[in-house]
């Protein structure tokens, strides 16, 4: 039977180090599977929720796409017989209704990638869980579009759901990469900006693709301060009949979560506390010294730009913006700053600075 830990304590913001584990395989293919590879989870004390998708939205027909709500009997077995609770995916209201009739066996939902994107199924999900007390977690969209994933938040909120939870499982690039999504991890840091009060977990494997990068992703998601990883594992990953590079073994599991430095969001030490605000006191008077200079740019830019449109001179000089991006560069590298940070720097002020003239331009 699942641990002593209700729900709601697995909900509650993690402070200490520690952090909410979920860890199954990405899909349940059979009963077999599915109960060796949550006994081997579970001897892993750090693992708390064990996932598994029974319903698999694929990008082309043909592939395996779940066996269905058959899998339900499977993950109240796992409760049953483990120290687990359990999650799954739904898409459709239907899904919702399949899990709450099974009663025992999916003690969380999440929502997918491809859900969220869209309102009108997120929607329906929300109608259907009103009045329901089940946490729900809620993965990012496929394209890297906050609103629509904060949306998403709302809806389920409105709708009375008490424990809720964001999962960053990365954005789809535009082009190959190394890793099979982008983490972009500000928008993670943004989402929790958001909503202070909920817990977000990353999806490291979703976001590598290879599982020789899961770990590298987890200690970055947790020096963030994100309140948890779902990692997916599975007891024999290349037989997987769905995304198998990404998968773990439950012995590989462990050893990643052993050699993972699981910090704290802060100390109550307060020498550690002084010496800390002392160093933020640094920052915050250059912050409002950047702030103030870029004011003083902004200024000459509006000038520039009234000598511009008196003179008929159009507003973008590229000779200009090449020389200042090489110099830039130059003296940035000299001082120790790095060079793409530099680039996207000059690139944001640049085009506040042709939106400003612009603005003149419009208004001659």
């Amino acid at each position: 039977m699942p641990q002593n830990n209700s729900i709601d304590n697995l909900f509650s913001l993690r402070t200490n180090g520690n952090a909410l584990i979920i860890a199954g395989p990405c899909s349940a293919e059979t009963e077999q599977q599915v109960l060796s590879t949550a006994h081997e989870i579970a001897k892993c004390e750090k693992v708390k929720l064990f996932r598994a998708g029974i319903w698999k939205p694929r990008t082309a027909p043909g592939n395996f796409e779940g066996i269905g709500k058959k899998g339900l009997e499977w993950l109240k077995k796992v409760k049953e017989q483990t120290s687990l609770y359990t999650t799954t995916e739904v898409a459709t209201p239907e899904h919702v209704e399949y899990c709450l009739k099974n009663e025992g066996s999916v003690d969380v939902l999440w929502i997918g990638a491809r859900t969220t994107a869209n309102p009108f199924s997120v929607q329906a999900l929300a109608d259907v869980l009103k009045g329901v007390d089940i946490p729900v977690m809620i993965k990012n969209p496929l394209n890297p579009d906050i609103k629509l994933w904060a949306g998403a938040i709302e809806r389920l909120k409105k709708a009375g759901i008490k424990n809720i939870a964001a999962i960053h499982r990365g954005f789809s690039p535009f082009e190959n990469t190394s890793l099979r999504n982008i983490p972009k991890w500000e928008l993670a840091i943004e989402i929790k900006s958001i909503f202070p009060e909920m817990l977000v977990i990353n999806d490291p494997s979703h976001i590598s693709g290879k599982r020789e990068y899961i770990f590298e992703i987890s200690q970055k998601a947790l020096d963030l301060n994100l309140d948890g990883l779902m990692i997916e594992t599975h007891i024999n990953p290349n037989k997987a009949l769905s995304d198998a590079k990404q998968q773990l073994t439950p012995k590989e599991l462990l050893e990643i979560l052993q050699n993972l430095k699981f910090r704290k969001s802060s100390l109550n030490n307060s020498e550690f506390i002084n010496k800390l605000d002392q160093y933020r006191d640094q920052i915050d008077s250059i912050d409002y010294q950047m702030l103030e200079l870029l004011s003083k740019r902004m200024n000459i830019v509006k000038e520039i730009g009234n000598y511009k449109i008196n003179n008929n001179v159009t507003i973008f000089q590229l000779k200009r913006w090449l020389d200042i991006t090489k110099t830039r560069k130059e003296f940035g590298n000299t001082i120790g700053l790095d060079e793409q940070f530099i680039k996207k720097m000059l690139q944001l002020v640049h085009r506040e600075s042709i939106r400003q003239q612009t603005e003149i331009a419009n208004k001659e």
